[in-house]
């Protein structure tokens, strides 16, 4: 039975665990670098060579179980994809477990946020992103990765950061007092604050992986140049979970550049520090 970053069996049964992590493999309409699908392999590979201790929580969270239900994929179409993460998360749902998700391409973040705006009244999305992804509709498909925010943004409160790149048609879907460009973010910290403050208690974070600066994460589709670094988003995700009431999240967007082990290992502890963050107390 393989397990998450190699933990005993005894964490990682269904029964056992407080956490489920479901991979989603797809990356069927991403329109540059390709490879999303092959992410949360590689996501595996680097877990299984991390340490389990976290020095900044002083703890090891994956003493509260961390369960892998079979993975979602081989779907035909977007129509397709959505309908089975939709379906498979509010299956999910009833479990009454943290649910966190491993991409894959931002557009299997559709049908799961819908499933979590459903089941939670007045669901914050949080979105950390180089992109708007925005877009009613992208290449004959409203469940296009370009589109992975929009139906939240006309469902939920949407709180964007680190946005650095987008179409000037996504200009009219776009809340500008509740987005944090990255021009914003480089000059001080009042960003933080201000974006704390319109969090609602329940939250639902979604990261896609080209939020960071590409000199860390380069293995993304697109890599956006003027990003984030580790300790910007570890720290602005450690006052969002000791403030809030995470639901749940998704990471996305890891494609893996062969013989360069740093991306997906910076995903791996994200993870980590994500979920360390979330049973800290």
């Amino acid at each position: 039975m393989r397990t998450f970053a190699g933990i005993p069996e005894k964490y990682a049964s269904l029964t056992n665990a407080e956490v489920l992590l479901q991979s989603i493999p797809y990356d069927g309409t991403s329109t540059w670098g390709k490879g999303a699908d092959k992410g949360f392999e590689a996501f595996m590979d680097a877990a299984d060579n991390m340490e389990l201790y976290d020095i900044e929580t002083d703890s090891e969270v994956y003493q509260k179980g961390i369960c892998m239900p079979t993975e979602w994929s081989n779907f035909e179409t977007p129509e397709e994809m959505f309908l089975a993460t939709y379906n498979g998360t509010k299956e999910l749902l009833k479990h009454h477990k943290f649910l966190t998700f491993f991409g894959g391409e931002h557009s299997v973040s559709i049908g799961i946020i819908k499933a979590f705006y459903e089941k939670y009244e007045n669901l914050t999305v949080l979105q950390l992103d180089a992109h708007a992804d925005l877009r009613p509709e992208y290449d004959g498909t409203k469940y296009n990765h370009a589109c992975a925010v929009y139906d939240a943004s006309k469902n939920c409160n949407l709180i964007q950061v680190g946005i650095r790149s987008m179409d000037v048609s996504e200009k009219e879907h776009m809340d500008f007092d509740k987005v944090y460009f990255a021009d914003d973010i480089k000059h001080g910290k009042s960003w933080i604050y201000d974006s704390l403050e319109q969090l609602t208690e329940n939250v639902y974070i979604t990261l896609d992986l080209d939020v960071f600066d590409p000199s860390i994460m380069p293995a993304t589709g697109t890599p956006e140049p003027n990003g984030m670094l580790f300790h910007q988003i570890t720290d602005y995700l450690r006052k969002v979970f000791g403030s809030r009431n995470v639901v749940g999240f998704d990471i996305v967007e890891l494609a893996p550049i062969e013989g360069l082990h740093a991306p997906q290992y910076l995903a791996a502890k994200l993870y980590y520090k994500m979920l360390s963050y979330k049973f800290k107390g």
